[in-house]
């Protein structure tokens, strides 16, 4: 191996999995690399708008054709703006492509700490119900853990994160380690009475969320402004930035290079081993090699595979660690943009303060007991009840009454919305595009994707259902919400790089480690064997710290 630019381990991306990556492997004494394809930005310095009022900005936060045109992708998502496009990619510059009739949204953040300064922070552990599902139905492959393999790891994530939540004892939804809950306002309170009345077997609860509700580890606590995606000053959420790459970088062991786009994993076919990372500097186009014993594929479930298929060699082919075919299919996303809205009568005289940034959820209900005729799988529902504000309708003219009608709280209303399990299909995939290249001259993504029939059940499930529960909770002018159903818009991309008990049908063993290779390990979205239908992060977060402590341990064996 060369001396020089030599690490003990190399990271690749540096969001949420790549940060906890840093953190474990810096902790346990390896002097590691960090490589982060766009700019460095630091924790509060870099945060510009997090304390700016909206008549600060020069078109009061809103988008502009300007940025349309140069986001039009990146636009699309509920948390881009102007004061927080910086933290989103130049579509222009970063494009991919689809066919014309399977349209896909690819939501990217390319910077130190990634999307982890834009994640929606809601935090809830798979279970068996879960784990078990793929070899129960026969679909896709078996996953080669059970809840038993993570649950230890799901709780040591947890402490240094801060999850707020509270324990109910649902076996679908496992309880963890939690901060105290955020609070429901009296509308959620009586809500959650009629509903859990009607349905004992849903129960309307806090939701739980990377959050904190007191300081821990000298961060937080959160200050319910609810302009997280802006960048927390105050460290009230998790990320990168305020969390794991600072406890990395006081190990003095964290070499950060920001602006480093990994060309490809460097495989000595004599040796069986990665042996390296190629890069493009970013601001120079120069093209350099780093070294390492051990590396974590962090990139993010797409870019990790394009690293993959970018890294082709004589004996793989059709992408590094690929003697299985798998690698780049199986891609799955949450389907979403279904539920109902409706109006409460009553506690006129009640309003609640601050803006709450996580929302109430009712866990997954469907084919948990009883079967479903119509679809397999399930769907969980978010909620929050709010009182209308001075965008809404009001009956008065311009001038003097309609500013004192104005100002005056609306009524009382809640939404309902809901995330959908995708099931892992082989034909939902991704490929390189040599036709269309990047800013700098790399080869692209093309992706095709779907959701299918049962999906497409499950949704008329999850709408029914949503209006159900409105009006049986005593809503009144309950009305449907529909919106797009295109792949990518829940920013939840898995699998293409699945984990699985046979190298002849996944990429990744029960360690995150790639069957192929095995000094090369990978533990973002890619590994996922199915997507359950919970928010992943947390799941992400813990089979990271899992595997690097399996990993460092097998590097003390001289195995790696």
């Amino acid at each position: 191996m060369e001396t020089k630019n030599t690490y003990d381990a190399i990271v690749i991306g540096s969001g949420i999995t790549g940060g906890w990556a840093a953190k474990e492997l810096t902790e346990k004494g390896l002097k590691t690399l960090v490589l982060e394809r766009g700019r460095n930005v630091e924790h509060i310095k870099d945060y510009p708008t997090a304390n700016l009022p909206p008549w600060e900005f020069p078109h009061r936060g809103y988008d502009t054709r300007a940025t349309k045109d140069q986001y039009p992708v990146q636009c699309t998502n509920y948390a881009f703006n102007e004061s927080t496009m910086h933290f989103y990619v130049n579509d222009k510059e970063n494009p991919f492509t689809h066919p014309e009739q399977k349209p896909f949204r690819w939501i990217r953040g390319y910077q130190v700490g990634g999307k982890s300064l834009l994640w929606g922070r809601e935090t809830y552990r798979f279970s068996d119900l879960d784990f078990e599902a793929n070899l129960k139905e026969g679909v896709g492959t078996d996953w080669p853990i059970r809840y038993k393999d993570i649950a230890p790891w799901y709780d040591y994530v947890e402490k240094f994160v801060g999850i707020s939540g509270s324990k109910e004892n649902i076996p679908q939804l496992p309880d963890g380690q939690f901060l105290p809950p955020m609070e429901m306002n009296c509308v959620e309170q009586e809500v959650k009475i009629n509903i859990e009345k009607q349905w004992p077997d849903r129960k309307l609860i806090m939701g739980r969320g990377a959050h904190l509700t007191k300081e821990i580890h000298g961060r937080g606590p959160c200050q319910y402004r609810n302009l997280c995606e802006r960048g927390c000053p105050y460290g009230g959420y998790f990320s990168s930035n305020g969390a794991t790459l600072p406890v990395a970088h006081a190990t003095g062991n964290l070499t950060m290079r920001p602006y480093s786009i990994v060309h490809s994993i460097i495989y000595d076919e004599n040796k069986d081993k990665a042996t390296g990372v190629r890069v493009v500097d970013a601001e120079t186009g120069a093209t350099l090699e780093f070294y390492a014993r051990v590396i974590f594929l962090n990139a993010s479930t797409l870019n990790t595979t394009w690293i993959l298929l970018n890294s082709a060699t004589p004996r793989f082919s059709n992408g590094l660690a690929n003697s299985s075919g798998v690698l780049g299919h199986y891609l799955m996303d949450h389907h979403k943009n279904l539920g109902a809205e409706g109006t409460w009568e009553g506690f006129e005289d009640r309003i609640d303060y601050g803006f709450r940034p996580i929302l109430l959820t009712i866990p997954r209900f469907r084919n948990v007991k009883d079967r479903h005729p119509d679809f397999t799988r399930g769907y969980q529902t978010y909620a929050s009840a709010y009182r209308e504000g001075w965008g809404r309708q009001v009956e008065a003219d311009f001038g003097a009454d309609y500013k004192k009608e104005i100002s005056k709280p609306g009524k009382w209303k809640m939404n309902l919305s809901t995330y959908g399990e995708c099931l892992p299909y082989y034909e939902n995939k991704v490929e390189m595009n040599a036709e269309v290249k990047d800013k700098w001259n790399l080869p692209t993504l093309k992706i095709d994707c779907v959701f299918k029939e049962n999906e497409q059940a499950m949704r008329k499930d999850m709408l029914a259902q949503s209006v159900e529960m409105l009006e049986v909770a005593g809503f009144k002018s309950v009305t449907p919400i529909t919106g797009e159903n295109i792949p990518g818009f829940s920013i939840h991309e898995m699998g293409t790089a699945r984990m699985g008990r046979d190298p002849k049908t996944s990429v990744l063993n029960k360690h995150n480690q790639c069957h192929d290779i095995p000094n090369l390990f990978i533990t973002d979205g890619a590994a996922m064997a199915s997507s359950a239908c919970q928010n992943p992060s947390l799941t992400y977060m813990a089979l990271t710290a899992r595997a690097c402590d399996y990993a460092v341990s097998e590097m003390k064996k001289g195995n790696l």
